[in-house]
C-alpha cells in the first residue's frame, strides 16, 4: 500500500504499531506518515528523506503562494492600512500603460519611505497617519487620538518605560519596535544588533510580518541568502508585500520567471506599485496574459481606493511640504 494509504495512515511507518496502542506523532515536515516515538522516526529517515523533502517542499509552494490575509484597518476611520503612506494617495488608476504612483514616488521620495501608522503605548494601537494628522489639526496635539490619554512632553526614559510595559505584555508591534530601538541606536539605547535580532525573532515568532521582513534584512545584509529568504517567505505569507517584491526580484535575478511573476502579482493585488509596475513590463514581453494583468490591475487599483481618504490626502500634502517636496 503507498504512503498515503490507512495501513500507514493508523500505523507506524518504521515498525508497525497501531493507533491505539501507542499515541502516534505525525511527520511535521510533510504530513504523510506517523511515528510511535523519536527512535522509530531517526530509524525511519533515510527511507522516508526523498518523500518528505519533495511533500515539505510542494506544501512550501502551496502555503507561499496562497492569497495573503486582508489587511487591517487602522482603528479609528476602518480603512486598510497601506504599507506605506505613497500607497493611498488619490491619483489616477493604473492602466496597461501607466502606474501613475511610480511617477509620483520619484518626484516625492521621502514620501514613499514615510510611516504609515504611529504606534501609541498608551492602548496598544495602530493608528494610520491620516487620523493622527486629524486628532493633530483639531488641536489635540500630543493626545493619542484612540484613547485620548496625553503623550507629550515625554523623555527618552520615559518612553522606553511605556514601551518595556507593552513589551511585557508580550505585545508583537512594542517588541518590534524595541528591537527598532536597539537596531539603530535610538530613543537613549545603545546599537546592539545582536539584541535588536533577539528582539526581531520574537516578535516575528508572534506572527508579526515587519518583524520577518525585517530580519530577513538583516540576514540578507550581513550575506545569509538562505535565513533572508526564510524570512522574506514567512512575512510575505503574513501579507507584507514589499518582502513579496523581495522575493519576486530574487527570482527574476534567479531566473525562475514564471515564480517571480507568481510574487509580482500577489504583491501588486496586495498593493506593490513596484509589483505592479514589473508586471507590465512583463505583460509586454509577453509573461503575462491579458487576462492576468487585467485582473491584476483591478485587484490593485480596487485595494489602493479602499486606502484612500481625505484625512490621508491631507497627511501626504502636509508630509510632501515638510519634506521640501512640491
Amino acid at each position: 500500500m503507498d504512503h498515503l494509504g490507512n495501513a500507514v495512515a493508523h500505523c507506524c511507518a518504521e515498525c508497525g504499531e497501531e493507533e491505539g496502542g501507542v499515541s502516534l506523532k505525525t511527520c511535521k515536515s510533510c504530513m504523510l506518515v506517523r511515528y510511535c516515538n523519536a527512535n522509530c522516526q531517526r530509524n525511519h529517515w533515510s527511507t522516508h528523506k526523498q518523500a518528505c523533502k519533495r511533500r515539505s517542499a510542494e506544501l512550501r509552494n502551496e502555503a507561499l503562494f496562497k492569497d495573503p490575509p486582508p489587511k487591517e484597518d487602522c482603528p479609528i476611520c476602518f480603512l486598510p492600512m497601506p504599507y506605506s503612506l505613497i500607497c493611498c494617495a488619490s491619483l489616477p488608476p493604473a492602466t496597461m500603460t501607466s502606474v501613475p504612483i511610480c511617477d509620483f514616488v520619484q518626484a516625492n521620495e521621502g514620501v514613499a519611505t514615510e510611516e504609515t501608522e504611529v504606534y501609541f503605548v498608551c492602548c496598544g494601537k495602530s493608528i494610520c497617519g491620516g487620523c493622527v494628522y486629524s486628532c493633530v489639526e483639531s488641536g489635540s496635539t500630543g493626545t493619542c487620538p484612540f484613547c485620548k490619554s496625553e503623550r507629550s512632553g515625554k523623555t527618552d526614559e520615559e518612553i522606553v518605560e511605556d514601551l518595556m510595559k507593552r513589551v511585557e505584555a508580550n505585545d508583537a508591534v512594542a517588541i518590534y519596535l524595541l528591537a527598532q530601538d536597539y537596531y539603530h541606536g535610538q530613543n537613549g539605547l545603545h546599537q546592539d544588533e545582536e539584541k535588536a535580532k533577539e528582539l526581531y525573532a520574537k516578535a516575528a515568532g508572534l506572527g508579526l510580518s515587519v518583524a520577518h521582513h525585517g530580519l530577513g534584512n538583516i540576514y540578507h545584509k550581513g550575506g545569509n541568502l538562505k535565513k533572508a529568504m526564510f524570512h522574506y517567505e514567512a512575512a510575505a505569507m503574513l501579507g507584507n508585500e514589499v518582502a513579496r517584491f523581495n522575493l519576486a526580484c530574487s527570482e527574476y535575478d534567479s531566473g525562475n520567471r514564471e515564480r517571480a511573476v507568481k510574487h509580482c502579482m500577489i504583491a501588486a493585488s496586495s498593493g506593490s506599485d513596484q509589483a505592479m509596475n514589473a508586471l507590465l513590463g512583463d505583460f509586454e514581453l509577453g509573461l503575462v496574459s491579458r487576462n492576468a494583468i487585467n485582473s491584476t490591475l483591478t485587484a490593485y487599483n480596487n485595494l489602493c481606493a479602499e486606502m484612500r481618504s481625505e484625512a490621508r490626502d491631507a497627511f501626504i500634502r502636509f508630509t510632501i511640504s515638510r519634506n521640501g517636496g512640491r
